[in-house]
């Protein structure tokens, strides 16, 4: 077990068609986190996943983007953790949630999938609820109730850009945030609203 080595797992699905589309939104910030710490990316087949390995002062951090299809995503995460023991608490999972409002971010130390197919399939690998998860807000239109499938598969608005780049810039410094001084610290100082939300009437 390495003392020192953190995995922060963006949850997305792979393939040119989902780029960029809300549920993508932990591969996005994955990407983010490695071009600010200048990580190289590369596919590792033996553990379904695209990877990128950087040092942040004295941790070690894996980037993880699975390269299976969301509902499977602890395909490469289960594999991850048991090749290098790590602990729950040091596997953090960045996820897409559509009943956060658009623009508010929340960082938790463990609790349910809350019905998010990724999620669930990483609770079944990890054996529990015991890991760090940072959901970034998406929304929902009213109109869609339960049924939001078409949304989550959708490409952020005009309008939704500006707040949602705003999200990103503070999920990446939480992120940093937790691997300096741990979950608490990151949870109170950036929790909540990282952005307004844009006006509905703006496309």
């Amino acid at each position: 077990m390495l003392e020192n080595l953190h995995l922060i797992a963006g949850l997305g699905n792979p393939g040119p068609e989902y780029a960029a589309t809300r549920h993508n939104i932990g591969f996005v910030l994955v990407e983010r986190l490695a071009a600010d710490w200048k990580a190289a990316w590369k596919v590792e087949r033996k553990f379904r996943a695209r990877l990128a390995r950087v040092k942040r002062g004295g941790e070690r951090v894996i980037l993880c983007q699975p390269q299976t299809f969301m509902n499977e995503s602890g395909v490469a995460v289960g594999a991850l953790a048991r090749f290098y023991q790590l602990a729950a608490p040091r596997v953090l999972i960045v996820v897409d949630d559509a009943d956060l409002p658009l623009g508010q971010i929340r960082l938790r130390p463990e609790g349910s999938s809350g019905g998010h197919h990724g999620l669930e399939s990483i609770e079944r690998a990890l054996g529990g609820r015991g890991y760090p998860r940072l959901r970034l807000g998406i929304g929902r239109r009213a109109e869609d109730d339960r049924e939001i499938t078409d949304y989550v598969l959708g490409r952020f608005s005009a309008a939704e850009r500006l707040p949602m780049d705003e999200v990103l810039d503070r999920a990446a410094r939480q992120v940093d945030c937790w691997l300096n001084a741990g979950i608490m610290k990151a949870m109170n100082e950036f929790n909540g609203a990282a952005a307004a939300a844009p006006d509905k009437g703006i496309k």
